[in-house]
């Protein structure tokens, strides 16, 4: 069985005047490395959102592990969202907050409430998130604030956050949008280091088809909200790159 089945996902927004997806249909393995693409409105986020039901389907099914996501109640949705890490576009960090809690609140699936609003994380929550932060290399920058960090730093905090799950599946929604050219393959390589020796299925939607083609192991390519490629990312010639960025795009690469 798939790890993560995709049927006929649909989503309507704004009274059904707005189809951010159309009969989204796929399956991913165990493992992959799987790279969303495509022009911004296309519905990668819309996708990747709908998949922990930050966004909620309009119809279709999401179907992790054997089970439906779709159909959950919000207890259990809460217990699925435990395998389920996320990495989101603009860090989504408490800016006023130390780098030790905002990483912290990745356990906040397994803590009770009173808990998390007390700071009171069980001990070896916080050697967990100790460890974290020295995997992203910013275990030194444990207690400085969120916002006196750079974006690539902000972002690492967001890895770290989400290693605290010990998810099963990653999604990266537009992870290195935000940031420059060098640390975007400094992001790109902690995700790319989860995926390889974690064993973390990584859906990761991004703009650039270089970066797709360096991290992905399979690409989606999404248009007006439909497929329109799915397949390995040598398999993108010119055509193909027409077909998804429109005819006037040129493909820039990410060094």
């Amino acid at each position: 069985m798939a790890h993560l089945v995709i049927e006929r996902l649909t989503k309507v927004y704004e009274r059904g005047k707005v189809r951010a997806l159309t009969d989204v249909s796929f399956e991913v393995e165990r493992g992959e490395f799987l790279v969303l693409i495509g022009l911004s409105g296309s519905g990668k986020s819309t996708l990747l959102r709908c998949v922990n039901r930050l966004v909620e389907p309009t119809s279709g099914r999401v179907i992790l592990d054997g089970t439906d996501v779709t159909r959950l109640s919000p207890r259990a949705l809460r217990r699925t969202r435990r395998k389920i890490g996320m990495v989101f576009q603009q860090f989504n960090l408490v800016k006023r907050s130390s780098v030790l809690s905002n990483v912290l609140t990745g356990r906040l699936g397994y803590v009770s409430t009173w808990r998390a609003l007390l700071g009171r994380f069980p001990k070896e929550d916080l050697e967990r998130a100790r460890r974290a932060l020295s995997r992203v290399g910013l275990l030194e920058k444990m207690y400085a604030r969120a916002d006196e960090l750079s974006g690539g730093q902000q972002q690492r905090v967001g890895i770290a956050r989400a290693l605290m799950q010990e998810p099963e599946l990653l999604l990266a929604d537009e992870p290195v949008s935000a940031l420059d050219p060098a640390t975007s393959h400094s992001i790109m390589q902690y995700l790319e280091q989860m995926n390889r020796d974690d064993g973390v299925t990584v859906l990761a939607s991004l703009h650039f088809l270089s970066l797709a083609r360096r991290y992905g192991t399979r690409i989606i390519a999404l248009k007006d909200g439909q497929v329109v490629f799915d397949g390995p990312p040598g398999a993108i010639d010119n055509a193909k790159f027409k077909e998804i960025y429109g005819e006037d795009a040129e493909e820039v690469e990410v060094r």
